[in-house]
């Protein structure tokens, strides 16, 4: 107070300074020349008038004073001049402006509202291209001279004007448009900053310009990149500037003329994950991955990358890009990045994995020959690499280069590793690295089934990881993402136990496990259980299945090709299971070992309000015989006998008679006909050799009957190897 008190003295003492008016634009500029000397050695003062704002005290400077939008500097001829940037309205009045001990003057401010000189334009050019630009002015102004300047570090300097001229640059004056442009030839990254387009107003013994800015940036691109995605899929584009590891990086599309930035150190547009925009600072390192929309940034500064990911393409991502570095204020170098968007109804592919703890592997299925990548989702839904000691094994296979599968072999897994993870192709540029991710997989992982039977107990078993310890944990039965919660699950929270009328909760710190256990158990209890451990909000990380055999079993005995009908029962619409295996917990829908039937001879019909369905085989066959579980959770045991059918049995039992007799037949025969052959081949051929045969006589007369012929044999022991029968019929 003493300092403006002691100001305003001299003020009045001092005399009446010299006193000038100038005119400016609500968002423009104005720059003066006071036609005062600098004298470098003297202080320098400027203070507002009647409200005692004081600007600059006290200052010295060989030639440059700046404070916010006020620059007090010395041009080249000398003179003080004054510069006052983004004019509004509150910026008109009067000021001081004085030189200690040496001269002062008054400057009457006045600022007006022209939509022609408002606005200040930001002009990007390719270095060695020509750079054109257009100034509006006031036609109040159509017969004042055009002149260009241009910030220096410390200086604003005079560039083109009617009297000064340079080779490169030129202006040139549409006075029915009231408009003038300005041309700039083979621009170098020396060209890059800010132009001042200004109408001189001479006043002789003063002067002044009424300013538009521009902002030129030169833009080195240093190559072209093609990138193509998948409509839905993900994508992830690392941009390189190892050169420029701490220098701000960026991307946009040249269709929007570039102008939004997506930028990760500008939070304007967008925020850092997981933290509110009030609790962000400019001091940030921004060493976390940057959201907007579908898009989100990451800037590793360690490695000079900038790391772009698309969630989910759409066709109205396809266009040119510019993935760039601001090497400096106005100097930038950036890769062009075409990026197309393939409609393809194979891609992405989405796929469910449903495994149990230790090791698991994920096939991926990829359209082209090219490196493959996998990562995970983070909770922010950023698709983040996974350490190589986790992946053990990637190997494809393919007919053809143009689609392939890929196996993944991921070691050591526990409860954390739930979750989605992408597989896709990497493609390799000079410049950057793009991923189009084309499978996505679901990986649900679960505890082996728990079987037990009616009335038995049953234990639960749900590991988690250590940094849950403290947390609250819980064991819930059903659809626990959903409002229709079981209600067990609100009764069962952590207290190290925890019992209810049949279940007990524990938890083992130690070993980072907690049980729950239920005894006496009832059709009811069988069910999809989840573990769960309370942070913000529920997270059910593993699940299982209990699956109750009811002790009643069914046992059923057919022949073959008759048809059966077996009714099961359900209670869960999503899961019905009809399974033949040895043992029960093989039938559970998302175990890993499940041996399913498929014949065409099996169907279902589903009642669903009655909460069974039913299972028709037909044409039985005796190899369907065997053991089934019937059911989803609650099981029934069935036994099926196939045996064959009673008319096969006796068609096949008078064929084997038949056979029999048709052998036994054959064989007498047989026997017969050789005996015959051997008789016939001993008879005598000498007549006085010994008797050899016994000659039976038949005389029979008509009254006489066969029964009375008579057969003489001798007495004697002869042997015969033959006997000769004759039998001689007399006719009366």
């Amino acid at each position: 107070m003493k300092i403006l008190l002691i100001f305003f003295t001299f003020y009045l003492m001092s005399g009446a300074a010299k006193a000038i008016d100038v005119s400016g634009y609500s968002g423009g500029s104005v720059l003066v020349d006071s036609g005062k000397l600098w004298f470098s050695d003297s202080a320098k003062y400027m203070h507002k008038l009647h409200e005692w704002g004081t600007i600059t005290y006290n200052m010295k400077h060989e030639k440059w004073i700046n404070e916010g939008r006020f620059t007090l500097f010395k041009n080249n001829e000398g003179n003080l001049m004054i510069y006052i940037r983004d004019l509004n309205k509150r910026d008109a009045g009067r000021y001081q402006i004085r030189v200690e001990g040496k001269w002062s003057i008054d400057m009457t401010l006045k600022v007006e509202e022209e939509i022609c000189c408002k606005m200040s334009k930001r002009v990007m050019v390719n270095i060695g291209e020509t750079a054109t630009f257009s100034c509006e002015y006031s036609y109040s102004h159509i017969n004042d001279f055009k002149i260009i300047f241009k910030e220096g570090r410390d200086s604003i300097d005079t560039i083109c004007s009617r009297w000064n001229k340079t080779e490169r640059f030129s202006i040139s004056d549409d006075k029915h448009k009231n408009l003038f442009s300005v041309r700039i030839t083979a621009v170098t990254p020396d060209d890059g900053g800010v132009y001042l387009c200004g109408v001189w107003i001479n006043r002789h013994s003063y002067s002044y310009y009424i300013i538009t800015t521009v902002d030129l940036h030169i833009m080195t691109k240093v190559g072209v990149s093609r990138v193509s995605g998948y409509s839905g899929g993900g994508l992830m584009i690392k941009c390189e500037h190892p050169q420029y590891k701490t220098k701000p990086k960026y991307i946009c599309k040249e269709s929007d003329g570039c102008s939004e930035r997506k930028n990760p150190g500008f939070w304007g547009s967008f925020h850092k994950i997981g933290t509110p925009k009030a609790q962000i600072s400019w001091d940030d390192p921004w060493e976390e991955w940057m959201e907007n929309g579908d898009v989100s940034l990451y800037d590793d500064t360690r490695a000079g990358v900038l790391m772009v990911f698309f969630r989910e393409l759409k066709a109205a991502d396809a266009g040119t890009y510019r993935c760039g570095v601001e090497v400096s204020r106005y100097n930038e170098s950036f890769t062009e990045l075409q990026l197309s968007i393939i409609h393809d109804v194979k891609y992405p592919m989405v796929v469910t994995k449903t495994a149990y703890l230790g090791e698991v592997h994920i096939s991926c299925q990829l359209p082209e020959e090219h490196k493959v990548h996998f990562c995970k989702e983070d909770d922010n839904h950023i698709c983040q690499n996974i350490s190589s000691s986790k992946v053990t094994e990637m190997s494809g296979s393919s007919e053809r280069n143009e689609e392939r599968v890929v196996t993944v072999s991921i070691s050591n897994v526990s409860v954390r590793d739930a979750g989605v993870y992408w597989c896709g192709a990497e493609t390799r540029d000079t410049y950057l690295t793009f991923i189009s991710l084309t499978t996505k997989i679901q990986l649900n992982l679960i505890m082996p089934p728990v079987v037990r039977r009616e009335g038995e107990s049953a234990e639960i078993f749900c590991p988690y990881d250590s940094i849950y310890k403290s947390k609250p944990k819980s064991l819930c039965k059903g659809k626990c993402s959903t409002r229709d919660r079981n209600p067990l699950s609100e009764t069962v929270r952590e207290e190290k136990e925890t019992k209810t009328d049949r279940l007990i909760l524990k938890d083992d710190v130690t070993a980072s496990v907690f049980t729950g256990s239920i005894t006496a158990l009832t059709a009811e209890d069988a069910g999809k259980y989840w573990c769960a451990v309370t942070l913000e909000t529920e997270l059910n990380y593993l699940h299982t299945h209990l699956m109750v055999i009811m002790n009643e079993e069914l046992n059923l005995t057919k022949y073959e090709g008759d048809d059966v009908s077996i009714q099961c029962k359900h209670q869960d619409e999503d899961q019905k299971s009809f399974c033949k295996a040895h043992e029960a917990s093989m039938c559970v829908k998302d175990g890993v070992s499940l041996e399913t039937i498929r014949d065409d001879r099996f169907s279902f019909s589903d009642e669903a309000s009655a909460g069974v369905f039913t299972v028709n085989i037909t044409d039985l066959r005796e190899e369907d015989s065997g053991i089934y579980w019937c059911g989803d959770h609650v099981i029934t045991e069935v036994h099926l006998n196939i045996k064959r059918g009673f008319s096969m049995i006796i068609i096949i039992s008078v064929c084997v008679i038949l056979l029999l007799i048709a052998g036994f037949t054959l064989t007498v025969c047989t026997l017969r006909h050789e005996r015959r052959g051997d008789a016939h081949s001993q008879l005598p051929t000498i007549p006085s050799d010994e008797l050899l045969y016994t000659a039976v006589s038949f005389q029979k007369h008509p009254e006489e009957s066969l029964s009375d012929a008579t057969v003489r044999f001798s007495k004697n022991e002869i042997h015969s190897d033959y006997a000769s029968v004759s039998h001689r019929m007399r006719l009366n």
